[in-house]
């Protein structure tokens, strides 16, 4: 059995039988995905239920060693199927819990942002918090499906996956921001932080401001269909400790000994769904929507400067990685796919006509195509606008980031927007093209020159 040795054997057999233990891995696998895996190197079969204690031992005898569950909740989680389209998978899923991933290499720091994140959650109204220890450096923070309201802007909120948790999560990671940097910073120097999270003291910084989530993560880009986290009281091979649920008032006093796992002689559920009070959290998901189109308009409003014209338009091999994916369809996002691909392709020379051609072969590469007319609806409002603006800025996590398209390359480190990585790669290779243009003609001259005197 490949393990990362943390756990031997005999403990995690001991572990697993314990019978409290194996009837909180089943009820919190209700209607959920599992994955088990065997030394914590990557899951066994997708999908997979749990439904009986006995199955657990069974499974450990196997080779597993730690179990996971999917954030939404399915009518039959063995319907799924690799390659299902949104409108497929909206068909079996009953809903999703939403799952707060905070993590940080210092555990103190996660405490932090953990305590920071329920005081936001309490302040919209949500009483039901459920949080656990993940196992290593952070703690998972949930909410069951049934504290959301049946719909949002006319939309079947069970269908709102993974829109609607990324847009909570960019939501309150907002609202945390500036407390948390103040809390972080009355607890150490930049210098300590620095070191404790093994990096360098400029890594800690965008557009010169500390920025606390270059210290630490909520988990916003692995929010995506079929996600899945540890589940309760299930063990972390990396540090060998159990994924402990422990109270909200708790959080700041926990300590990793609580966690030991042959120290656990009382189990508590993860998501009391029977204790939660439907519609709870009505006013953190609208808060939550309302909160991302205010930001779309605020960060817009900065670039929408006057563009100095590009008057031929760049070849799509000048195009930055982000750009290149994008292209490729995308399952979400693509609203505001169509925003950068306009503004973008605008600020680097290109016609109208073979933007609309772009895009038309662009949704057709997308699993679910948006509606023409809303496709071009937005091409014709830009138009309209007869301005070139540029699209949002790499650092702008609403759109690149969310997206989950960053994949920066040598070259992204040296710009900070999609159009000036195109317009600035194709001016380097067109100089490199003329010096070596003129070296050529140069040494045909001096070959020239060395001819005549020759003869």
């Amino acid at each position: 059995m490949s393990t990362y040795q943390k756990i031997p054997l005999n403990i995690l057999l001991k572990y697993y039988k314990q019978k409290h233990i194996q009837e909180a891995l089943v009820s919190a696998a209700t209607s959920k995905e599992i994955a088990v895996s065997y030394g914590g190197t990557g899951y066994g079969k997708r999908p997979d239920v749990l439904q009986y204690p006995q199955d657990i031992l069974e499974l450990v005898k196997q080779g597993a060693t730690s179990f996971h569950c999917s954030e939404e909740l399915w009518n039959n989680p063995l319907q799924i199927t690799t390659g299902m389209s949104p409108g497929e998978l909206n068909n079996i899923r009953t809903g999703w819990d939403l799952l707060l991933d905070i993590d940080c290499p210092e555990l103190e720091y996660s405490k932090i942002a953990a305590d920071l994140i329920i005081q936001a959650l309490q302040y919209h109204g949500v009483k039901n918090i459920g949080i656990k220890f993940s196992g290593n450096h952070g703690f998972h923070i949930g909410i069951p499906f049934e504290a959301f309201p049946e719909r949002v802007n006319n939309i079947s909120t069970k269908n709102l996956f993974p829109d609607g948790p990324r847009k909570i999560a960019a939501y309150l990671q907002d609202m945390i921001k500036t407390e948390l940097t103040k809390r972080l910073l009355s607890m150490h120097d930049i210098e300590t932080i620095a070191n404790k999270i093994n990096k360098k003291k400029e890594e800690l910084f965008i557009n010169k401001k500390l920025d606390p989530f270059t210290i630490l993560a909520i988990d916003t880009i692995l929010i995506a269909t079929r996600h899945l986290y540890r589940m309760p009281y299930s063990l972390n091979e990396k540090s060998g400790l159990a994924s402990t649920v422990i109270k909200p008032e708790q959080i700041l006093s926990f300590k990793k000994d609580h966690a030991k796992p042959l120290t656990i002689q009382k189990t508590f559920p993860f998501l009391e769904r029977e204790k939660t009070l439907p519609g709870e959290a009505t006013k953190l998901l609208v808060s939550a929507f309302d909160a991302q189109i205010e930001r779309e308009e605020i960060i817009i409003k900065p670039i929408k400067k006057e563009f100095e014209p590009v008057l031929h338009s760049i070849p799509e091999e000048y195009f930055p990685p982000c750009i290149q994916l994008i292209s490729k369809g995308l399952t979400d996002g693509k609203k505001r796919a169509v925003f950068i691909l306009i503004n973008f392709l605008r600020s680097c020379g290109w016609e109208y006509n073979a933007i609309e051609e772009y895009l038309k072969k662009w949704n057709e590469l997308n699993p679910e195509p948006l509606r023409e007319v809303l496709l071009l609806g937005q091409l014709r409002h830009h138009k309209a606008n007869k301005k070139t603006i540029l699209p949002p800025n790499c650092s702008n996590k609403a759109y690149m980031i969310d997206l989950g398209v960053c994949k920066p390359d040598g070259f992204c480190k040296k710009i900070k927007n999609p159009a000036n990585y195109t317009i600035a790669k194709q001016r380097n290779v067109t100089r490199q093209n003329t010096k070596h243009t003129i070296k050529k003609k140069t040494e045909k001259s001096k070959k020239d020159a060395i001819s005549d005197v020759a003869s």
